[in-house]
């Protein structure tokens, strides 16, 4: 309120100000005017004419002046120049502005529209895959026993039924003649006296075991095709790079959360891993990839942007301080062992009919004292503690206690090794070459591969 007075006090007095002004200019005037009137009356000799030619040369000079020198345009010129080079910078301004605007829109635009439509992509390759995705329950048998070991009847109470023991995924890869066939992990199948499928639309199906093999983690399940409406197809996995973009979908945690879909890139192509199976520990090459994999995910797919499969997953590094380490076996892997499934039921593999310890794992002093070995010999092969009788290794004259330290000249650490060279460097049939230390003493003996046999290693 008291700045609003004195404004208005300030603008009256501004007011009065300008009021008084005027009077002081038209008082000023009139007493000019009075001098003049005076001054004419003393000098009568011109009369009128004096003031009005003095007027009309004054004036003349006074415009002659304005006109000839640049004072009468400057301000104005000036004026115009700034206003309108004012209004041109505004305006180049504006323009660069506009223009700064609209390329940063366009690429802004354009950014989101790429990841708009490389999401929509997804969200259509996933809505258009899912329904080959299915959960599978691992039911074992568990006996029940009555507390009183039998019914009122006297007879026996023991019972036995199948309960769910495990979960996973897995994705249809195949369709024909009635029959549709899932590949998964083994070890989401193994040691199962029943399997359920759930498909897509939520049918439950019962499943039968086609094949597994536990050395590579992979099964093949046979299901019903009656409700199956779309099968999934392998993608080569050695056109992956790191980086690129791999989506994963499962049942992480159980049914409650099927068909979960997670997003990764690949954080890695040809790893190699060492993992604990029923046949013993292997290592095996996976793809490292940070899309989150949980319990449930395992034997679901790994997939390319395109809808393909470029692994199976199976693993991931579950500790406190380690975050998204997942792992796939890769599809060019997968693809051949689920033919040889199934087709056969089994991979045939080669064997040399041993049982077997890293001799890392055998004491020092049993080396040194019992086994003969010394120095670099110490710790370093695989200690053979068994063979079969009959074996590819008795023919061959391979002994318990004999150490086997190269095999197709590749020096051999851990029983892990020899294992991968035997699979993957060998075939049923071919003879190999082995070198082993006996009492100290290196030897080479020479093997014929025969298939292999489900109880020896």
């Amino acid at each position: 309120m008291m700045d609003n007075n004195r404004d208005e006090n300030r603008t009256e007095g501004n007011e009065n100000e300008v009021f008084l002004a005027k009077e002081n200019d038209q008082s000023t005037s009139y007493s000019a005017r009075n001098v003049m009137h005076d001054q004419e009356k003393k000098k009568r000799g011109f009369g009128w004419f004096r003031p009005l030619l003095g007027g009309v040369i004054g004036g003349s000079i006074a415009l002659g002046i304005y006109t000839f020198t640049p004072l009468g345009d400057h301000d104005s010129q000036d004026t115009v120049k700034q206003s309108s080079s004012q209004q041109q910078t505004q305006s180049v301004t504006a323009k660069s502005t506009s223009s700064e605007s609209s390329k940063s829109s366009s690429k802004s635009s354009s950014s989101s529209a790429f990841n708009s439509e490389d999401s929509s992509k997804i969200s259509d390759m996933v809505e258009d895959l899912s329904p080959a995705i299915v959960g599978i329950t691992n039911l074992q048998a568990q006996s029940n026993s009555s507390l009183f070991g039998s019914d009122s009847s006297g007879s026996s109470s023991d019972s036995s039924e199948d309960t769910e023991s495990g979960s996973g995924s897995g994705v249809i890869f195949k369709k024909e003649n009635g029959k549709a066939y899932i590949i998964t992990n083994n070890h989401v199948v193994e040691g199962a006296s029943s399997l359920k499928v759930s498909l897509y639309d939520g049918t439950a199906v019962t499943a039968k075991l086609v094949g597994s093999d536990s050395l590579t983690d992979l099964a093949v399940l046979q299901i019903s095709d009656d409700h199956v409406t779309k099968v999934a197809s392998f993608g080569d996995s050695s056109d992956l790079r790191t980086g690129e973009t791999v989506i994963a979908i499962g049942d992480p945690l159980g049914k409650d959360l099927s068909r979960t879909v997670t997003q990764g890139i690949v954080s890695g192509v040809d790893r190699t891993v060492s993992m604990s199976t029923s046949a013993g520990q292997t290592s095996i090459n996976v793809i490292q990839t940070d899309a989150a994999i949980n319990p449930g995910n395992s034997g679901g797919p790994l997939l390319n942007t395109d809808g393909k499969i470029v692994g199976i997953n199976s693993m991931k590094i579950s500790e406190d301080d380690v975050e998204g380490i997942g792992f796939a076996i890769p599809s060019n892997d997968v693809k051949p062992i689920a033919e040889e499934l199934l087709s056969k039921g089994q991979i045939e593999r080669p064997y040399i009919g041993v049982s077997m310890l890293d001799l890392e794992q055998v004491p020092q002093n049993y080396q040194e004292g019992t086994l003969g070995l010394f120095g670099s010999q110490l710790n370093k092969g695989v200690y053979i503690r068994e063979v079969a009788s009959g074996s590819p290794a008795e023919k061959a004259g391979l002994k318990a206690e004999d150490i086997i330290i190269s095999l197709k000249g590749k020096e051999i650490d851990t029983g892990s090794e020899l294992r991968n060279i035997l699979y993957k460097d060998a075939n049923i049939g071919d003879t190999v070459e082995v070198k082993i230390l006996r009492n100290g003493k290196e030897m080479t003996k020479k093997i014929k591969l025969d298939q292999k046999e489900e109880t020896t290693s």
